[in-house]
């Protein structure tokens, strides 16, 4: 069993990332710890945290919080202020090209781009999530009955993709050819950028709480199932019409938390009682990385090389495995 360095925190983890080699945990309380070599703290926000992303363009990790602001927080520990809602909660934030920053509160999502100018996209009802495609200045939005499409740099009016259903999570594929929403019911639901196509991914026994892409975009892995589920999207009609892989399946508990490695074809996989295991896609090959818990795993994250794996729990245990030890 690989090597496993534990971390014990008084708050849930709300997400467990690497900055740079240093692993990094945005805790519930607000702050942002380093543990590696000497604690180092961040207090990021006042009050609770909301939501913390890794913003992949930049290399920080972005987080919102009940004090309405958004910070960025950089691999030296350092942080700043990139915006505020005022009273407002920021309930999401997304990093994307150019150092754009995109950040939701209330029934507006708001975009900063690198040299400070600030846009407010109005909404008539919540915005739930915010995403930038991988490529140009342009903006998604979850909200209820779909998403929207901004064009940032532009006042026309976004592009609106509908579907009945609260949509709580938003994100492109790698590629940039699909629009995925995660819904408050068990299900996920997609869009054909180019023409507008429907994909809907069913069949979740449970509301789907994380998702992560597989290497070069091929699969979008899942949870809300007692296995993990990875929805192919290599070919043209991505997943239409095509069964998904089913991993890790085991019969007395959910998975909860999934995190693919960054240049191989597997998948960390996170389930409530605290297990953590990686499995081999082409062989469904299992390693146990954690054998388990005083709570479910709620968030993990690659180093980018591939060789350690950060990992938080909703009791505030936490840890970095090392597969090659």
């Amino acid at each position: 069993m690989p090597q496993v360095v534990p971390y014990e925190f008084d708050n849930h983890v709300e997400t467990a990332l690497f900055l740079g080699d240093a692993p990094v945990f945005a805790l519930s309380d607000g702050t942002i710890r380093f543990p590696a070599g000497g604690e180092r703290v961040v207090e990021a926000h006042k009050g609770g945290l909301v939501t913390a992303r890794f913003d992949a363009f930049s290399n920080r990790l972005l987080t919102g919080g009940e004090d309405g602001r958004v910070t960025a927080v950089l691999p030296d520990a350092t942080s700043s202020e990139l915006g505020s809602a005022g009273r407002k909660w920021i309930t999401a934030v997304a990093g994307g090209p150019g150092g754009a920053v995109g950040f939701a509160a209330g029934r507006s999502a708001f975009v900063r781009e690198a040299k400070g100018a600030v846009r407010e996209f109005a909404h008539p009802r919540t915005v739930e999530d915010v995403a930038f495609a991988p490529k140009g200045l342009r903006l998604a939005t979850a909200r209820y009955d779909g998403a929207n499409l901004f064009f940032v740099a532009t006042d026309a009016k976004p592009q609106e993709l509908d579907w009945k259903g609260a949509h709580t999570d938003v994100f492109f594929s790698p590629d940039g050819r699909f629009l995925v929403t995660v819904m408050q019911e068990n299900a996920l639901h997609g869009w054909r950028l180019e023409d507008g196509k429907h994909m809907r991914m069913t069949g979740y026994p449970a509301k789907v709480k994380s998702w992560s892409w597989s290497a070069k975009g091929k699969f979008l892995a899942t949870s809300g199932a007692p296995a993990a589920i990875l929805w192919p999207f290599s070919a043209k009609d991505g997943p239409m019409n095509k069964a998904p892989l089913e991993l890790g399946t085991r019969g007395d508990t959910m998975v909860v938390s999934v995190a693919c490695h960054p240049t191989d074809d597997i998948v960390a996989i996170g389930y409530a009682d605290g297990m953590v295991l990686a499995v081999r896609f082409a062989d469904s090959k299992e390693a146990l990385l954690r054998r388990g818990g005083s709570s479910a795993v709620r968030t993990m994250g690659w180093d980018k090389a591939g060789r350690f794996l950060a990992f938080g729990t909703e009791s505030g245990e936490a840890g970095v495995v090392d597969i090659a030890a």
